[in-house]
């Protein structure tokens, strides 16, 4: 009750209700005890009403002049004192309103009571957004794409203005609240059935790790999706059993590991992330020294990865108070000053070396860098990290060899582990396979289906494959094959490739046989194209397309397919 915005009208209000109730009383008082006369001259004293109704309309300055007959001069005397009384009641309460309609608390409780309404309403899935900025927006947007609504929770009024401004459709309900606690995750549905995910994607590894466990002590069932940059706070959150773990510095070191052992590997996973097809080019990165400006996390983790590679590398670093935070090794490999001078440059071996690599924290350094190395170096490959999605023009006018955007790796990493489980399942899995295996995949998929496959996710539960789960009830399995028949002719087979199959017991398949026997809450990704999609869904939904899929006769009418 004393957080609701009733109680603070109440709270609030209560002297000027009292103040507009004491000037009433006193001037209908008055009017009860003054003598008054009738139309005769005969001594009259107004009732209750009379003088009740008299003063209603004298105090708000309506006006319907004197009733129920004409006033004497003592009560005239008395009116006039009345107005000016009860007028003051009226300007006083009027005031104490105007104020409290601009009193924050009170806006910020009504804030609450409408996004609690909301929320009450929300019916489809969701996930709750904790912070609003370039990132998040897009991950919203994705996932209303998706059919999944979004809710916000934002600590600064300028991002909530700038939420608002967007006009997102299906609206984002959105509350602007002083900190992220156990309450305000309540608050924002956290316990409601139909919350799926809770998306902290700060820069404060300590807050995400705070919000992760509230998260999980509020309702053990919900996906968290948490940032890290760190490997001490990666391994902290999955100590907590946290399911999505999005370090953007790890994902570009391993990209740059994959570019070095494995380029088909990195293919699949552009693929799957919908940045590139099969076709794209395969990244480059040569053996040879290789030169790292910026020594912070990300150019940790690079090295890190070029080391395991025995790929040798030259550190830069400007800031020298990092030293004490360096190994022997580190130190005896790096050099202390600014990157982007030229003398500096050619001292640090920009002649001899294959590649440069600018990840600083500052897209001006990082383009000047570049820029001098390539005029020293015509020949050198440019590696950079942006970390502002606005400079993606400046940096693609810049002819950068290889881009590397934190931002844009949290936004796929997120929507596809949000919105594709199995696909981010299959890519952390796959990433442990060699060449000779991506290799093999990326040309089956080009032969069997196109450059660019369709990926498809089913869940053989009584919701998403009514028509198998009902079969695999009574029958208790059948052979993934089943979902590659195409209806048009039951002797022929789709352009589908099961990519993973993950039974109910939690079982782990890569690029099952079609043989495999599948059962009651299997979970399948399928690489399709648009035609075996819609054949897919017909035998999981239709009971008479199914019949045919599995026999070869149909059964009953069946459906005009389209």
């Amino acid at each position: 009750m004393k957080n609701s915005s009733l109680f603070i009208i109440l709270q609030r209000m209560r002297k000027p209700f009292i103040v507009i109730i004491i000037t009433h009383c006193i001037a209908i008082v008055g009017l009860l005890i003054i003598d008054a006369v009738d139309v005769n001259g005969q001594p009259y004293q107004l009732t209750i009403f009379d003088a009740v109704y008299f003063v209603s309309y004298m105090a708000t300055t309506i006006g319907f002049g004197e009733t129920p007959f004409e006033f004497t001069y003592s009560q005239r005397l008395w009116v006039l004192f009345s107005i000016y009384m009860t007028v003051l009641g009226w300007f006083y309460g009027i005031g104490s309103l105007v104020s409290l309609l601009q009193d924050k608390l009170f806006l910020q409780e009504i804030e609450k009571t409408k996004f609690k309404k909301q929320i009450k309403n929300l019916k489809e899935k969701f996930i709750i957004i904790l912070g609003y900025d370039q990132v998040t927006s897009e991950i919203i947007q994705k996932a209303l794409d998706d059919g999944i609504r979004a809710v916000v929770i934002e600590t600064d009024r300028s991002r909530v203005n700038d939420l608002i401004l967007e006009s997102f459709t299906p609206t984002v309900p959105c509350l602007l609240v002083d900190s992220y606690n156990n309450r305000v995750l309540e608050f924002a549905g956290i316990k409601k059935k139909n919350c799926k995910a809770i998306v902290c994607l700060f820069e404060s590894d300590e807050l995400n790790l705070r919000v992760s466990l509230l998260s999980k002590l509020l309702n053990k069932n919900v996906k968290v999706v948490a940032k890290s940059t760190t490997e001490t706070h990666t391994q902290n959150l999955k100590d907590l059993d946290i399911e999505i773990i999005a370090n953007p510095f790890s994902i570009i070191s391993s990209e740059v590991n994959l570019a070095l052992t494995a380029p088909n590997l990195l293919k699949i996973e552009k693929w799957l992330y919908g940045l590139d097809n099969l076709h794209a080019k395969v990244p480059v990165f040569p053996k040879g020294n290789y030169i790292i400006c910026g020594f912070g996390r990300m150019g940790r983790s690079i090295y890190k990865k070029l080391q395991n590679n025995n790929v040798s590398a030259t550190l830069i670093e400007l800031d020298t108070q990092k030293v004490e935070s360096f190994s022997k090794d580190e130190i005896n490999n790096i050099i202390f000053g600014n990157a982007d001078d030229k003398q500096l440059l050619t001292d640090s071996g920009v002649n001899e070396s294959v590649a440069i690599i600018a990840c600083t924290n500052n897209d001006t350094i990082n383009l000047s860098i570049l820029a001098t190395a390539k005029k020293i170096n015509p020949q050198i490959i440019t590696i950079a990290r942006e970390n502002d999605i606005d400079d993606l023009s400046i940096f693609e006018s810049a002819n950068i060899n290889h881009l590397f955007m934190p931002a844009k790796i949290l936004i796929n990493k997120t929507t596809n582990a949000l919105i594709n489980p199995l696909s981010d399942k299959f890519i952390r899995t796959i990433i442990k396979k060699d060449e000779s295996f991506a290799a093999n995949l990326v040309k089956d998929l080009v032969q069997e289906i196109d450059e660019n496959p369709l990926t498809f996710e089913i869940t053989l539960n009584e919701q998403q494959a009514p028509t198998i789960h009902k079969f695999l009830k009574d029958k208790g399995c059948i052979s993934l094959e089943l979902l590659t028949v195409s209806l048009h002719n039951q002797k022929h087979k789709n352009n589908v490739i099961p990519l993973l199959l993950q039974k109910s017991d939690g079982t782990v398949l890569i690029r099952p046989s079609l043989n495999e026997q599948i059962h009651i809450d299997d979970e399948i990704l399928f690489a399709c194209d648009e035609y075996a999609r819609n054949d897919i869904e017909y035998i999981c939904n239709n009971e008479y397309e199914f019949h045919y899929a599995l026999t070869g006769r149909e059964k009953g009418i069946i459906f005009k397919r389209k």
